[in-house]
């Protein structure tokens, strides 16, 4: 044991019987405390946001999307082929699919809804998980799946049929062009928390979308669902540029920009800000040393007089500081991880669906988060602590001996 530490910890011990300078550690410690939670808390909500809409948005829908500026994508076996050199074990699967604007009826309700027929095994899992109410039935003609927001919109139920109104081909109808009017069953109705699907998409099979919108054999658009969504961007990027007209790639992150950018914009001022309250908590650990370099005066000196050696002093008052930073940035850790568990098992901060997305406050339990505010914490904390230990350094003894 050095001598420094033997020091600091008589001085700890000393601390505890003095109620002033005990009270003053207790404050340096709930700020700490008090920072460190806050801002472990305000960063996990951040990153739960963000991971848990990319999860919502890519369990209903694909990571890449390859459009068509025509009403169908033609070439599709070489395009299949062009993707799949692109992005090679980077796939997951891809489904050709169809999808037009229709107009839903039931009884005297109406809407419009956006109809995808798909056929991949894969993707139609993904719509499953999000049911709610009802079971598939994708080798039945003319079945649909709805979202709830719709279902409510037209009080329709699982079982009921609904009439769709399509254009042929995707032609501005006339006499001799009239609308396919056709009768579908409502066999599921699902619930992703996204108000974009859940209030205007319907799923079918692919032969009943091409046979509604009287586009026999053709697709007009592929998803394709990536092993790792953080690729997404680069191999659309890839994509758009070997692909040639009429073909045309976005990512998920381009299809909703609005929603990422966001998210983007959130976490930008955020670390700043409530950076701001633990370097204000940190500062504490600088008053309450200065306090106890006033309160130790008189010990100091003696210290010096014995020959102590500034460096020792400095780590003496080091150890100090670094003391009431870990305990606080222990409790910060702890209070955070409580406030957050309590949250997610009651749901006592509720927040609207349709604005958030996400009908409970999503939480990213990362370890990295929590490190990184312990660490940055640690290190603002050990340089607050040198500036009143340089302090203490510096006391004449003779002086000290006299301060009372």
């Amino acid at each position: 044991m050095t001598f420094s530490f033997f020091i600091f910890k008589k001085y700890i011990k000393s601390n505890r019987d003095s109620r002033f300078l005990n009270l003053i550690s207790i404050i340096a410690i709930a700020g700490i405390t008090l920072g460190v939670a806050t801002l472990i808390i305000a960063l996990s909500v951040i990153s739960g946001f963000e991971k848990t809409l990319t999860q919502k948005l890519t369990d209903i829908d694909s990571h890449i999307k390859v459009f068509s500026f025509k009403s169908s994508l033609p070439y599709l076996d070489n395009s299949i082929k062009v993707i799949d050199s692109i992005c090679g074990n980077n796939i997951d699967y891809t489904s050709p699919f169809l999808s037009n604007l229709a107009l839903v009826s039931f009884k005297n309700r109406k809407d419009g809804i956006t109809i995808k027929g798909v056929f991949n095994e894969g993707y139609r899992k993904k719509v499953e998980e999000n049911i709610i109410f009802g079971s598939p039935e994708w080798d039945s003609l003319n079945t649909l799946i709805i979202g709830k927001s719709l279902a409510n919109k037209l009080l329709v139920k699982v079982g009921d049929r609904v009439t769709l109104f399509a254009l042929k081909k995707n032609e501005i109808p006339s006499y001799e062009n009239l609308p396919n009017i056709e009768k579908f069953k409502v066999s599921a109705i699902f619930e992703s928390g996204i108000a974009e699907y859940d209030g205007a998409i319907g799923f079918t099979d692919l032969s009943s979308a091409q046979k509604l919108f009287s586009m026999q054999g053709e697709v007009n658009g592929i998803d394709i669902k990536l092993r790792d969504v953080s690729k997404a961007d680069s191999l659309a990027e890839e994509l758009r540029k070997e692909l040639r007209y009429p073909y045309y790639a976005r990512s998920i992150f381009d299809i909703h920009k609005n929603i990422f950018t966001w998210i983007s914009l959130q976490k930008k001022p955020i670390p700043i800000i409530l950076g701001l309250i633990i370097v204000v908590a940190v500062f504490n650990i600088v008053g309450t040393l200065l306090l106890m370099v006033i309160e130790r005066t008189s010990s100091i000196g003696i210290l010096k007089s014995f020959g102590t050696r500034k460096r020792q002093i400095i780590q003496i008052f080091v150890l100090q500081g670094l003391y009431l930073a870990i305990i606080g940035i222990v409790a910060g850790n702890l209070l955070a991880i409580i406030l957050m568990e309590l949250q997610t098992r009651f749901n006592l901060i509720k927040v609207p669906s349709s604005v958030y997305f996400v009908t409970k406050v999503p939480f990213d339990f990362s370890i990295e988060i929590f490190g990184l505010v312990s660490v940055i914490t640690l290190l603002l904390a050990l340089l607050a602590s040198i500036v009143p230990s340089i302090i203490s350094s510096r006391i004449n003894p003779v002086n000290a001996l006299r301060f009372d």
